[in-house]
Order: C-alpha cells, then sequence, then structure tokens
C-alpha cells in the first residue's frame, strides 16, 4: 500500500512541478521528461539483462552449497543471532545461510554478489510466507537491513578517490564505516520496534551492536592508522574478491565429499536466474520511470534548493548542502549518486568538506527503491506494509549522521 501511494505521488508532483515550468515557459519540459521516461524503461530491462549472466552464475553455485550442505551448516552458525531477529523462520531453515552470504556480500562492497544470495533468500523466505502477496516480518527485516547498506569495505569509493588525486583516498573510511553502522542499527531497531519485539530479541539486537562496533573498530584501526594507502586498497580487493571465490571452491568441495554431480547441480541451479531476472522487469521499469520523473521534471533540484534556503533561513551553516544530492538520490539510484558523488569531488575538490561529505554519503546508505522493487518483485510481492518507512527511516539516520561526523572529524589535510 505504502508503494502504490508513493508512486502515484511521484508522478503527480512531477506533473505538478513540470506543469509550473511551461507556463513559465519552459516548452521542452514534458519531451525531456518523455525522454527520461523511455530511457528509463529501456534501463530497466537491460539492468534485467545484465543480471542473467551473475545470476545464474551465483544460483548455480548456491545450488551446489545447498546439495552439499554448506548453507545448511552456515544456517546452524548463524541461528542463535537470526532466530532473534528472524522469529518467524524454524530453527536452522536454509534462509539463514542465504541471507548471511547476502549481508557478507553487502559488506564487502560486493553488489553483483549480494544481488543474487539477497534473491535467493527472498524466496526461501516466500515459502514460508502465508499471504502470498504480502510481506512477512521476516522479509521485510531482511530487506530493510540490506538496504541500510551497512559496508565494511567501500572499495568503489576509496577508487575514485584515488582516481581524482585525493592526498589520501582512504580517510573515509572510518567516518564511512561510523555512519553506515549507525544506519544499519537505527534500521534494525525501527524494524524490530514496529515489529513489537520481545525482550530477548532486544537482548540481541544490543549484542549485535556491541559485537559490530568492535569489529568495526578493529577493522577501521587497521585500514586507516596501520596500513599505507595502497595496501588497504590492495587488501580490501583480496578479500572481498578472495572470498566469494573460496566460497565458490568450498562449495564444490562440499559437493565432491557429498558425491554431487557439480556440473549437473550448477545448470540446475543457473536456469533459475534467467526466470527471476524476467520476474523483476516490471517493478523495475514501474519504479525507474517514477524517480526519472522526479529528475526531469524539476522535483529533485527544486527539493535541494528549499533545503538550502531553509537552513539558511535558520541561520544554520550551509556548507554541507551542496553533497546532499548524493544523500537524496542514494535511496533512488545507486549510478546517479555514485554520479553525483563524483561531480561534487570534481567540483570542490575530493579532500574539500564537500567531496568528502559526498564520499560518506554514498557509502552510508543503500538504493532503498531500487532494492524492493528487486527483492519484493522477485516473489511477487505487492504489499510491502511497514518496509519502506523503516528503510527511509535508517536512510535519514545515516545521512544525519554523516553529516555530524564529516563536521566533528579530525581530518588529516
Amino acid at each position: 500500500m505504502v508503494l502504490n501511494y508513493l508512486w502515484i505521488a511521484f508522478f503527480l508532483l512531477s506533473f505538478i512541478v513540470a506543469t509550473v515550468r511551461l507556463l513559465m515557459g519552459d516548452t521542452l519540459i514534458f519531451k525531456e521528461m518523455m525522454d527520461g521516461v523511455f530511457n528509463s524503461a529501456k534501463t530497466s530491462v537491460d539492468i534485467s539483462i545484465g543480471l542473467i549472466g551473475i545470476m545464474s552464475l551465483f544460483l548455480g553455485f548456491m545450488n551446489i552449497g545447498e546439495k552439499a550442505g554448506a548453507v545448511n551448516l552456515l544456517s546452524r552458525i548463524v541461528g542463535p543471532l537470526f532466530s532473534k531477529l528472524f522469529p518467524e523462520l524454524p530453527k536452522n531453515h536454509p534462509a539463514f545461510g542465504t541471507m548471511m552470504m547476502s549481508f557478507s556480500a553487502n559488506m564487502l562492497g560486493l553488489d553483483n554478489a549480494a544481488t543474487p544470495f539477497s534473491l535467493k533468500a527472498m524466496k526461501s523466505l516466500q515459502e514460508l510466507n502465508p499471504s502470498s502477496h504480502t510481506a512477512t516480518n521476516a522479509q521485510i527485516m531482511f530487506m530493510v537491513l540490506n538496504a541500510s547498506g551497512l559496508t565494511i569495505i567501500p572499495v568503489s569509493i576509496i577508487a575514485q578517490r584515488s582516481i581524482l588525486k585525493s592526498n589520501n583516498p582512504t580517510e573515509v573510511f572510518i567516518p564511512l564505516l561510523i555512519a553506515t553502522f549507525i544506519s544499519t542499527m537505527v534500521a534494525m531497531a525501527v524494524t524490530a520496534f514496529w515489529q513489537k519485539f520481545t525482550r530477548k530479541q532486544w537482548g540481541a539486537i544490543i549484542a549485535f551492536g556491541l559485537g559490530g562496533a568492535i569489529l568495526v573498530t578493529g577493522l577501521g584501526y587497521l585500514l586507516r592508522y596501520v596500513l599505507s594507502p595502497d595496501s588497504a586498497t590492495g587488501f580490501s580487493n583480496v578479500v572481498s574478491n578472495g572470498i566469494i571465490m573460496l566460497i565458490f571452491v568450498l562449495f564444490i568441495l562440499g559437493g565432491m565429499v557429498k558425491k554431487v554431480n557439480i556440473f549437473n547441480t550448477f545448470i540446475e541451479g543457473a536456469k533459475q536466474g534467467l526466470m527471476v531476472c524476467i520476474r523483476i522487469i516490471p517493478y523495475l521499469v514501474a519504479m525507474l520511470v517514477a524517480i526519472s520523473l522526479l529528475r526531469t521534471s524539476g522535483v529533485f533540484e527544486f527539493i535541494i534548493s528549499s533545503i538550502s534556503w531553509s537552513v539558511a533561513a535558520m541561520g544554520m551553516d550551509t556548507q554541507w548542502v551542496p553533497a546532499l544530492p548524493t544523500a537524496l538520490m542514494k535511496p533512488l539510484s545507486g549510478s546517479g549518486a555514485r554520479g553525483m558523488m563524483i561531480d561534487a569531488m570534481t567540483q570542490y575538490g575530493p579532500d574539500s568538506f564537500v567531496g568528502r561529505l559526498a564520499c560518506v554519503f554514498q557509502g552510508t546508505t543503500e538504493t532503498t527503491f531500487y532494492i524492493v522493487a528487486v527483492y519484493f518483485g522477485s516473489v511477487n510481492i505487492r504489499n510491502t506494509r511497514h518496509a519502506i518507512p523503516a528503510a527511509l527511516i535508517a536512510d535519514l539516520a545515516g545521512i544525519i549522521a554523516a553529516i555530524l561526523i564529516v563536521y566533528n572529524w579530525p581530518w588529516s589535510s
């Protein structure tokens, strides 16, 4: 229901703003909007087609992992924590394992790997759904945690800063780590509140928060203060890609031990990739077209200008406002936010306040509406309940945290 009203609002608001611009003499506004609509529809199909190979690859290996018992093993390992976060799931359910692999891939910045794992997890969760078109609590918790964008190793952001000649490409690493961790904890807490968690479940969230804080602090210290920038980037690349390769090898070895026909099992799983990608096309078209209208109509630009005026009118510092487009674009489009981040660093410098803040914004949250469209669309969920509000609250928490952290961080240059 929320998605329905939001989608209608995007269209109506875009049309109203475009009509005002037409009355002011912008005779090309509707042509620009329709060009954007058609391009977005084409982009939706291109994205889905581009996913077919990746989806087939990972679903093939996931099938090997399931037959080898690796997914069930991982489910038992993460079961104690996940059983509190996802109380609807039976003990050691296979979805625990696929969700853990999805979270791990996202934390390592491996978007291509995270999507197949996530869609596989959503399918497993859907098998327990008593109402096929309405999201369950477990599906919402899983989606919101993914949308919160917990990133431990932001390789692409560090690489872009390096390309743009930053004096210290990795200096945004710890601020980004703190901000994304806050976003994830808020996502978990808000969803838990909505789902009326018990005291024991809240205890699990607190334990996760403390454990995560220790991990984030330790890894941040290693990459920021122990390793050189080049060594940190190399370490990140090795860990990120090496873990995925290790998973593939372990699945194959496990399959050999269980005497699974590795090749046929891979083909059997890979066949699912095509159908999953076809299923998400209508949902992607709907979301990307609506987002395109917001951009081309001028709604997005109007929002930024209004925020800047309001902040200035209250006598507050507006230094952070030029970086805001990255934050506002991120829930709508990952590539659009990346473009905004690069534009901010190009215009103001990668080591400027705006450049640093744009980088932290980029790594703090995820593409919420894309995730909603793809994750829920893959299992034909139409009623997303409180998933979008919870995810957007987490996004807002990440944005506020990023601003406060960058303002108060003792930068090295």
